[in-house]
């Protein structure tokens, strides 16, 4: 981000959210554009519902369905898509056009489990082609997963051979990176009980590799994982000292890196202290925005505050309301959901919504702008 743009776009709209919290839409939209996943991962259970019941990707919403939906809505500043395995989508440049035309995003970003290596750098370049022919300037990233080297990923992702593919994965997305200047990798760890003592290693490897941005986030119970019985989360005790060592090594290699990284390294140090604070005190360190700066559409239509309410807390299904996004958006069911989360009756780290909480949040967001600034002088 910018200081233009936050100018431009964001400040207007926080300064009206402050007056009043009932914006007429989100600034941040996350689409988990299918429910088709190959991963059985030990943190996530979406692929082993799939595995289960492979008629649930029938749900996913059609492109002409999607069109009206993007249609029906005011421009986003964040689009993320999500999943399943977004990359499974035969339509997935498609759906970046829609955005492109209708959402006109600032930053277009999409996970993967880096498994169909050479679908991705594909899709990947077509998608910006159809980025560059709307706005150049707009950065399209891409998160493959690892949650271990070797053997341990192929363990935790439940794929056996996937750590090759995910090799092969970075190997292409890096030449994409080097044919198109708003291409940006990153590489992505979720931080479980599996993998807890082995982060170290996982974080020297994605180092040795050049890729510049790097993620952690720490696993949770969401019921869109259909994950609640599940023992996947460190304590919060194991979690700040991990992150604090996360934070140093920012630190130590930030200087090589481009302004852009620069950036987000900044807001990444804030959101580990503030993730591991809320993991300590189990309450909201700072107000939560959810449902109201940011907005999750799930594969089938129905549309979440946020990944962690999900299934509770759905606020209705765009279907139902003729794939019309700001009549659902402002229904009795979203403002009864909105009023919960302002009630601070939740609390989580979940890392999409807490950037958008710390950008919302004036002190976290100067205390982030100051580290970015230390960082551009190194």
């Amino acid at each position: 981000m910018n200081k233009q743009d936050f100018i431009r776009y964001l400040l207007p709209r926080i300064t009206l959210y402050k007056m009043n919290r009932n914006w007429s839409s989100p600034f941040t939209l996350t689409y988990s554009v299918t429910a088709a996943c190959q991963s059985r991962c030990k943190t996530c259970q979406i692929g082993h519902m799939y595995m289960e019941h492979p008629e649930r990707a029938e749900q996913d919403l059609k492109i002409d369905e999607i069109e009206k939906i993007f249609a029906s809505m005011d421009p986003v500043y964040f689009f993320n898509m999500s999943g399943g395995e977004p990359f499974l989508r035969k339509d997935l440049p498609q759906i970046v056009e829609l955005a492109c035309k209708y959402l006109k995003p600032r930053v277009i970003h999409t996970p993967t489990n880096g498994i169909l290596s050479e679908k991705i750098e594909a899709n990947t370049r077509e998608i910006l082609r159809i980025v560059n022919a709307y706005d150049p300037t707009v950065p399209f990233t891409v998160k493959p997963s690892i949650d271990g080297v070797g053997k341990l990923h192929d363990e935790v992702r439940g794929v056996p051979g996937n750590f090759e593919k995910l090799t092969d994965t970075i190997n292409r997305l890096k030449k994409v990176e080097e044919d198109y200047p708003n291409f940006h990798l990153e590489l992505g760890t979720v931080i479980s009980k599996f993998n807890i003592d082995h982060l170290d290693e996982i974080e020297n490897y994605v180092h040795s590799l050049g890729v510049e941005s790097y993620r952690n986030e720490v696993a949770e119970r969401r019921t869109e994982f259909f994950n609640l019985e599940d023992d996947i989360t460190p304590d919060a005790e194991t979690y700040r000292r991990l992150i604090t060592e996360f934070a140093r090594k920012i630190e130590e290699n930030v200087g090589k890196k481009k302004d852009l990284a620069k950036m987000t390294e900044a807001l990444r140090v804030v959101y580990y202290d503030l993730a591991s604070q809320i993991l300590k005190e189990n309450r909201q360190v700072i107000p939560c925005y959810a449902g109201t700066s940011n907005a999750h559409i799930n594969f089938d239509g129905g549309v979440w505050p946020c990944c962690v309410h999900g299934y509770f807390s759905q606020m209705g299904n765009l279907r139902d309301y003729g794939y019309d996004f700001k009549k659902l958006w402002h229904s009795e069911k979203a403002a009864e959901v909105r009023k919960s989360i302002a009630a601070k009756e939740c609390a989580c780290p979940l890392a999409n919504q807490a950037y958008s909480n710390i950008i919302m949040d004036p002190g976290m967001l100067m205390k982030a702008y100051k580290k970015m600034r230390e960082f551009q002088k190194q």
